[in-house]
């Protein structure tokens, strides 16, 4: 059998169970909370993969790997930012949302803000909800571009009919079973994920040392014969260059404390607290294990191809694979990439709906419409629709470029937005509404300026954001204090 046909039986077979398992997810959805948040029933081991499959996205299978491919050991800092985040979150934050956001019965993250805060509830879901459905419609249409290209790279068919492909099996299911559908899809591709990143790394290493035609005969030879930067811990910067360079890379750091909507609303819909034990505990295992491989799978490709073979950085993970694996596990490790990108595509998505659905819509437009079960959970499935078919009418309307600009941005948006504001409402008691809404809007405009500055070269986003956004939370909340002092006296 040709591998080309192995390939494609391996990809449709995938996507055929990922259809099967989100239409047999869908059938418990009963309830607008069942649609939004699972009925914050989902297990720890479930909420776990489903977060580590969202969070990751083609970053960790793609990106990543072509980025230590292409810089070397100085990819090591970014790793340990994103990992030390993510571990932080799930010792610290993830236990603590999910009792909150039970507490408040909230069904986003956004609706978990408001009742936090109830002295500007309407600012603080407008506000945040305008936020999310703004960046994240963006984000969803990159990840459909990203699965097309995939397809295209693996077929040769055109990008577009890629790109409809996977409309095709996200907008199904994620219409008809919303949260429900979502985390137990993302279960069976972020399982997928980290097989490919544990045991890439091991076949990858293994085959280097049996083959003599390879580049190098390990990665640190490989690293040695590639001179220049590449086997340096700071990409041959010295001094107050170096340690910016590595206060950089670190501060994808974070976005993960709370400044992801589409994780943290993991964290609020695990069923107890034994579970979300559990999921603490997977979740950093899966972290760990996945950062390293990636970085290992990078530099296994640059052991393997040297560093000038390959035109396009982000073939790596998929060369690497085909390389080193018999053609059906190939197959099936690549597939793993269109994995990662459909589990964060359909994630964005329906936090999106959810967000437009519950936090602008319904209290906005529909106040006190009196609304059946029924018909509210069928105006969060409609908006669903929508906005996936929004996200798929973009990649027609926008330059590529400018979409992967707005990515990149995206992330300290989100970060510098919701980050401060989540942190300070688990642990600062005198945070209050004020605090709330210049903390968004503070972090949000800071990172949209500084972000296409001139001083983004020196100085991350991601940096200046959220200290803008702390500086904000502390002010605001000052203020709210002497907002509700003169109410008193009045």
């Amino acid at each position: 059998m040709q591998e080309s046909t192995i390939r494609l039986l391996v990809l449709v077979g995938y996507l055929l169970l990922l259809l099967g398992v989100g239409m047999f997810q869908g059938r418990k959805v009963k309830s607008d909370s069942d649609y939004t948040m699972g009925g914050r029933k989902i297990p720890g081991w479930a909420a776990a993969l489903s977060e580590r499959a969202t969070g990751e996205s083609a970053w960790c299978l793609v990106g990543f790997p072509g980025y230590a491919y292409a810089a070397g050991l100085v990819t090591v800092w970014v790793a340990l930012g994103l990992a030390a985040g993510n571990i932080v979150a799930w010792w610290v934050i993830a236990r603590k949302m999910r009792d909150q956001a039970e507490d408040v019965d909230a069904s986003t993250y956004v609706d978990w803000a408001a009742k936090k805060h109830p002295q500007l509830n309407a600012a603080i879901r407008f506000i945040g909800a305008m936020i999310i459905v703004f960046l994240f419609t963006f984000y969803v249409e990159a990840q459909l571009i990203g699965g097309g290209k995939t397809l295209n790279a693996m077929f040769g068919i055109k990008p577009i009919t890629g790109i409809i492909v996977t409309v095709c099996i996200i907008i199904p299911y994620t219409f008809y079973g919303g949260y429900q559908s979502v985390v137990y899809t993302d279960c069976v591709q972020s399982l997928l994920m980290i097989a490919t990143l544990i045991l890439g790394p091991i076949f990858a290493v293994k085959y280097i040392g049996s083959h003599p035609d390879v580049y190098a005969p390990s990665i640190g030879a490989a690293l040695k014969m590639a001179g220049g930067s590449y086997g340096s811990w700071t990409g041959g910067a010295k001094g107050f260059a170096a340690g910016l360079m590595i206060g950089n890379a670190f501060s994808w750091f974070f976005a993960y404390l709370g400044g992801c909507p589409h994780l943290t609303v993991r964290f609020m819909s695990i069923e107890n607290d034994k579970a979300a034990k559990q999921a603490r505990n997977i979740g950093i295992a899966w972290t760990i294990c996945g950062y390293a491989g990636a970085i290992l799978l990078g530099l296994a490709g640059l052991a393997i191809f040297g560093p000038d073979q390959l035109t396009d950085a982000e073939t790596v993970m998929p060369m690497v694979v085909m390389k080193v694996f018999p053609p059906f596990l190939g197959a099936l490790f690549v597939t793993s990439a269109i994995a990662a990108m459909l589990s964060t595509a359909d994630s964005m998505l329906i936090l999106t709906a959810s967000e437009l659905s519950e936090d602008i819509i319904k209290p906005f437009f529909l106040k006190g419409a009196n609304l059946t079960g029924k018909q509210s959970l069928w105006i969060s499935r409609w908006v669903t629709l929508i906005g996936g078919l929004a996200a798929f009418a973009l990649v027609f309307l926008l330059p590529e470029g400018l979409v992967y600009a707005i990515v990149a941005f995206a992330w300290a948006g989100l970060g510098n937005s919701f980050s401060a504001l989540t942190l300070m409402t688990l642990f600062w008691k005198k945070f209050n509404a004020y605090g709330a809404v210049w903390t968004m809007v503070v972090g949000f405009i800071t990172t949209m300026i500084w972000n296409y500055s001139p001083m983004e070269a020196v100085v991350s986003a991601r940096i200046v954001g959220f200290a803008a956004a702390v500086i904000a939370a502390y002010l605001g909340s000052r203020y709210g204090e002497t907002k509700a002092a003169e109410l008193r006296t009045a």
